[in-house]
């Protein structure tokens, strides 16, 4: 273990179980929070999911308001239409259902709602100057683990960029963690926010800004991901399984608020913002080009994650083939592309998208040192 100083807190008040979501207008009363604003989106709402939440609120005397129009990848724009509505409601808290999409948009609303101006103003680290508006995560995947991480990635579409503000301070309030609202996905969805779930971890779990606490984070979501992600995609009515993935994905976005992440992410965010590639999907498909390339800087968590999510582990020696090999297995398996020319990413774009992940935190954090050079071949051997 490296000898270092470092500190955690988790200030967060969050509830795991099915059925936990009727505890919701509890907390809220508790909270005295009378009136709020949800923020989700249309899909949710031809699933049902937002008018449940919606009556189960107004049949308990909450006043609430509704907002659906977050889209994948959101933008500055929706940001802004968003506090709008949040403004005009009165309300006093938000409540974000759904992925991270929804997440990501409420937590800029309780900062642009608070202290005015727009999202591009807090871009980096540590801008917020202080609390956001209360509020209330209610996870739909799992996923992006954005209900206990403290970063709200949102596309500037002026630069073909994503943004991303990190604090502390947006860390929502409170969480439920309820395996039902997972067990209605698509086969496509439970799979490439299941692989990102896992991505975060072991991302995390390899970044030099790892530390003993975010690693402990980092191998139990790897324990519970890899011994369920197969499962679940398979059967997203296996509520075991679902429960394990809802929080693995938690534990991951723990260990990733602790310790950065790396260049998968660094170069998905441009992948998406380019050419408008689901998040999970562009990290799936970037992550064997730069597991490769980080073997070199390997001390041994390679074979760790290895064990944790090989279906059916070898005997053998390890090598860093063999966690690679295991890892497009998977892809394969869940039908998730292994190239980025098979989700329409444009070699002559290459050097723009590589320009801007090198402005990405989370390169400095990739175990193995990289130049703007680097990762230009990285997205090209990604093709």
């Amino acid at each position: 273990m490296k000898l270092q100083s470092f500190s955690f807190s988790v200030p967060q008040d969050i509830r795991f179980g099915p059925g936990v979501l009727q505890e919701l207008p509890d907390v809220l009363a508790q909270q005295s929070h009378k009136k709020v604003l949800l923020i989700s989106d249309h899909g949710l709402e031809k699933a049902g999911a937002v008018g449940s939440v919606v009556q189960r609120l107004e049949s308990s005397g909450i006043s609430c308001t509704i907002f659906l129009g977050v889209i994948p990848n959101p933008t500055v724009e929706v940001v802004e239409q968003a506090k709008e509505a949040f403004v005009s409601s009165g309300a006093a808290a938000i409540v974000a259902l759904g992925g991270g999409s929804p997440m990501d948009v409420a937590k800029a609303i309780g900062v642009v709602a608070n202290y005015g101006g727009s999202i591009t103003q807090y871009e980096g680290a540590h801008k917020v100057p202080g609390k956001i508006t209360p509020l209330y995560a209610i996870p739909t995947t799992a996923g992006t683990g954005s209900e206990a991480t403290a970063f709200s990635v949102i596309t500037d579409t002026a630069r073909n960029y994503k943004l991303t503000v990190f604090s502390y301070e947006l860390l929502p309030h409170h969480v439920f963690l309820d395996p039902e609202l997972i067990m209605t996905l698509p086969f496509s969805v439970a799979a490439s926010t299941g692989v990102d779930a896992m991505i975060h971890a072991l991302e995390a779990y390899i970044s030099r800004s790892s530390t003993p606490f975010s690693d402990c984070m980092a191998e139990k979501a790897l324990e519970l991901i890899g011994g369920n992600i197969r499962r679940f995609v398979a059967c997203r009515q296996d509520a075991e399984a679902a429960g394990a993935m809802l929080l693995g994905s938690l534990f991951a976005g723990i260990a990733f608020s602790w310790a950065r992440l790396g260049n998968v992410h660094a170069m998905s965010h441009p992948v998406s913002a380019y050419f408008h590639v689901a998040h999970g999907v562009a990290n799936s498909v970037l992550l064997p080009t730069v597991l490769r390339y980080n073997a070199l800087a390997d001390h041994g968590k390679y074979e760790n994650i290895y064990r944790y999510i090989a279906a059916h582990p070898s005997a053998a020696p390890f090598t860093p083939d063999m966690l690679i090999d295991e890892v497009c297995r998977m892809l394969h398996d869940f039908h998730i592309p292994t190239h980025l020319s098979e989700v329409g990413v444009q070699e002559e774009l290459i050097g723009a998208m590589a320009k801007d992940a090198m402005a990405s935190g989370n390169i400095a954090a990739n175990p193995r040192q990289s130049t703007l050079q680097d990762i230009e071949l990285l997205f090209h051997q990604a093709m």
